[in-house]
């Protein structure tokens, strides 16, 4: 039986958590959050099945009654996840809140196959208020096994994209607001600004840090089998967190997914430092008119760049998150003559294409913006004229 790997790291967090539960002190509704990948959701998890261990100890969940093996094999029928799914094709009304749960069920199978995945942020899913009411018609049933009911729900952010609905935001509110008596929800979020206030304001948050870049490489190396130098590669790209660094490596002879978006943004910075003017529109030709909403965790690599950019041209090598590409960088900077303070002017650029992106705009005119954008602040206007 595919069960959870284990926990790692967050120990102080754990501590906390258990001595809150022993002291009948663990908040009804919390929420994790942190960096996307760092591991909230298997910390939401350990919580969960702390709830319904039968033998806890200072440790935490004994991981051994029955219970904590449900639970590890996301079996236990108290302790319910939802996350972002695609909304079905072809399916409204009454019947979505149907089709959402056969999704739900269908991913979920997945993920017990295959619990171990990189993290990925698809602006092509939502919580989806036909899965919210699901939800809380699940909220108001009795507990099968355990004393209460535990929900995570994971990247509670999604529950207000342009692509889902306002009233899911709102319907969990309520829930949250007079919580049925043996129902406990964990939400996490890798960005909780985008939550509604009066969510935040109804759970206690807890603040997941990143992992020490030593203790990601060790994950890769004992749970992937990554040789020593690909795993301190990725565990040093992950920034701390084990699902992004996931992403980084290579599947077969292909990069790893996050390894791909890296490189298709440096393209785009690369576009915006041409000489020619010309590049960026060609640049911008090569995406679709459509789909929007997939870009925008191109554009968190894009101001990575950036950021890399802005630090080269300020002899802050150090500071380079992409040190495999600092010679790179280096020569990019030198041609194009980049200042450093006039790099860090065009970080606001590149969260303005995020926005567009989210609201699903024409993904050819974010691309040929963002690359417009991006040159007037990175080439000062002298190269510009000599040069393009």
């Amino acid at each position: 039986m595919t069960e959870l790997h284990p926990l790692v790291g967050h120990e102080e967090i754990r501590a906390s958590l258990v001595r809150a539960h022993a002291s009948g002190g663990l908040p009804a509704a919390l929420l994790l959050h942190g960096l996307r990948g760092v591991g909230k959701q298997r910390l939401a998890h350990w919580i969960a099945q702390l709830r319904v261990c039968d033998r806890p100890g200072a440790g935490g969940p004994c991981g051994a009654c029955r219970p904590c093996r449900l639970a590890l094999a996301l079996e236990h029928p108290d302790i319910h996840w939802y996350f972002p799914l695609a909304r079905p094709k072809g399916v409204g009304g009454d019947r979505l809140a149907d089709a959402l749960e056969t999704a739900r069920a269908e991913a979920l199978a997945e993920l017990r196959a295959q619990p171990l995945h990189p993290s990925r942020a698809d602006e092509l899913r939502g919580l989806y208020l036909g899965l919210v009411q699901g939800l809380r018609r699940r909220a108001h049933v009795t507990p099968t096994m355990a004393r209460v009911q535990v929900f995570i729900i994971a990247d509670a952010e999604y529950l207000v994209p342009q692509e889902s609905s306002p009233e899911a935001a709102n319907a969990l509110l309520k829930l949250l607001e007079e919580p049925p008596g043996g129902s406990r929800f964990i939400l996490t979020s890798a960005e909780p600004g985008r939550l509604l206030p009066t969510i935040r304001s109804r759970s206690i948050p807890l603040h997941v840090s990143p992992l020490p870049a030593e203790t990601v490489a060790r994950f890769l190396q004992e749970h992937r089998g990554a040789d020593d130098a690909t795993a301190r590669w990725a565990a040093g790209l992950g920034q701390g967190s084990i699902g992004r660094a996931l992403g980084f490596l290579p599947d077969g002879d292909d990069p790893g997914p996050q390894e791909a978006l890296r490189r298709e943004a440096l393209t785009i910075v690369e576009a915006a430092l041409a000489d020619s003017v010309a590049t960026g529109w060609s640049t911008a030709l090569a995406y679709s008119p459509a789909g929007a909403r997939s870009l925008v965790e191109l554009f968190a690599f894009v101001e990575e760049w950036v950021r890399d950019v802005a630090a080269v041209a300020a002899g802050a090598d150090e500071s380079v998150r992409s040190q495999d590409e600092l010679p790179r960088l280096r020569k990019l900077v030198k041609a194009a003559g980049v200042v450093p303070a006039d790099a860090a002017a065009a970080l606001p650029a590149v969260e303005e294409a995020r926005e567009l992106a989210r609201g699903n705009v024409n993904p050819q005119l974010i691309v040929a913006g963002l690359v417009r954008r991006l040159r007037r602040s990175l080439r000062p206007p002298a190269v510009a004229a000599r040069r393009g």
